[in-house]
């Protein structure tokens, strides 16, 4: 009897098995983990802060909502959470990402966030817990997005609300072809001189060509159970927040 095939997902532009992808994500943001913060900068112009900030204004954090914040090792949008009063939990499946966060905690003198490690696919919380959940730059290194997704809508109370802020391609005619050059050509070689690891940076600029369409992900955050969805485009697209409430 022949074996079933193996099922296989994007790692960049290589398709590995399944099993794989989350031993080599970690391994990408492990060795990233301490520059990933200058790095944002470097790669973005700063920009990443605008739309971190813009991010937020679109949750709404309120004062003693429980939010989970998921992919947010180093702290960026649960600093910003919690400043208007929210209980944030940090969730990251990826320890020393978690550490940078705890370190940056410290040093801003922030304190009541609880930090904890978890797999976006499966998610130690149980039903209906949090008001809010959000993503930042992490949904399209998991393995399974439907399962990342149904997890968040499970773990999301009654009336709870579904943010993700994700790269994706431009749509700008002309931005395109200098979004994608400098993103293939230059971040690789923005990664070798201040983090020395090109690889990785060169995995996170696939990583984006291989995400689903604003269009198709915002189906799959439908499929997933969630009502009202939207996407607003920001640099015509080559970054988008997504929305949705669990009804």
């Amino acid at each position: 009897m022949s074996q079933a095939p193996k099922e296989t997902v994007s790692f960049g532009y290589e398709d590995i098995a399944a099993e794989e992808k989350a031993g080599r994500v970690g391994e990408v943001f492990s060795n990233v983990a301490a520059k990933y913060d200058i790095m944002n900068d470097a790669m973005s112009g700063g920009m990443h802060r605008l739309w971190k900030d813009r991010f937020v204004r679109r949750v709404k954090p309120q004062p003693g909502e429980a939010i989970l914040d998921m992919a947010g090792g180093t702290g960026d949008i649960a600093f910003r959470m919690a400043a208007k009063g929210a209980d944030i939990t940090v969730a990251d499946i990826n320890q020393e990402m978690l550490d940078v966060g705890v370190e940056r905690a410290m040093d801003r003198g922030i304190s009541g966030l609880v930090w904890s490690r978890q797999d976006a696919e499966q998610l130690a919380y149980g039903d209906r817990q949090f008001d809010a959940y959000t993503i930042a730059f992490g949904i399209r290194n998991v393995t399974r997005i439907d399962r990342a997704l149904a997890e968040a809508y499970r773990v999301l109370k009654h009336g709870g609300r579904f943010y993700c802020l994700e790269f994706n391609g431009t749509k700008w005619p002309g931005f395109k072809e200098i979004y994608d050059a400098y993103s293939h050509r230059l971040m690789p070689k923005i990664g070798k001189v201040i983090a020395d690891d090109e690889d990785s940076y060169r995995y996170l600029a696939e990583s984006i060509r291989r995400f689903p369409s604003m269009e198709a992900f915002e189906g799959m955050i439908r499929d997933a159970g969630f009502a009202q969805t939207r996407v607003e485009p920001i640099l015509g697209g080559a970054v988008a927040i997504h929305s949705g409430w669990k009804i």
